[in-house]
């Protein structure tokens, strides 16, 4: 059996997204959620062993191809997360908008592993946390920065696709109406 705790990992229930979402192969999973993807292949490996991961092969004509696909327990539990990531949320930009930093400050420095998780599955938008991180004084992390649309990531601007954020890193220097083309808003996905 496994020994990570699931719900303690940001980068499981990313991955967990993103199968959700329709993205069936290791590579394009890696892609999309930015991690590496020997670490994707580790993620997969106890989604499956936890049942939260349905694994099936089609053999094609010169190999056999593996399909990925969440199971409704998978379903359910990435649902249930992020229900509670929204609320948090709310309870972030309730306290950024009173200006209450100490507050904010103590929740980066609890659950910052949560942001990439917030940003990727669109239950944050990008805008409102380079707002709060300036707001703070803080800097991104380079995961934080490449799932926002900013240039320090390195996956994103080597390979790229921004997710649709070509020239971001000007434009959120600027300080002013950055487009992010919208791939976080509403959290959904075109491949």
């Amino acid at each position: 059996m496994s020994s990570v705790r699931i719900n303690e990992s940001p980068n499981h229930f990313m991955v967990l997204d993103a199968i959700g979402r329709g993205v069936k192969s290791f590579d394009k999973i890696a892609k999309v959620t930015r991690l590496d993807k020997a670490e994707v292949e580790l993620i997969i490996n106890d989604l499956i062993e936890q049942r939260l991961v349905l694994r099936t092969e089609k053999k094609g004509f010169l190999r056999t191809k593996v399909e990925l696909t969440i199971s409704h327990t998978g379903l359910q539990l990435l649902n249930s997360k992020k229900q509670d990531l929204e609320k948090q949320v709310q309870q972030i930009q309730q306290w950024q908008s009173n200006g209450q930093t100490q507050q904010l400050q103590g929740y980066m420095d609890n659950n910052r592993m949560w942001i990439p998780m917030m940003l990727f599955s669109g239950i944050m938008n990008a805008m409102f946390f380079m707002s709060m991180m300036s707001m703070l004084g803080m800097a991104m992390t380079p995961a934080e920065s490449g799932l926002a649309g900013g240039e320090g990531s390195g996956t994103a601007a080597d390979s790229g696709e921004s997710a649709g954020a070509e020239d971001s890193g000007a434009a959120a220097d600027s300080g002013g109406g950055a487009d992010f083309g919208g791939d976080f808003g509403g959290g959904d996905f075109s491949f």
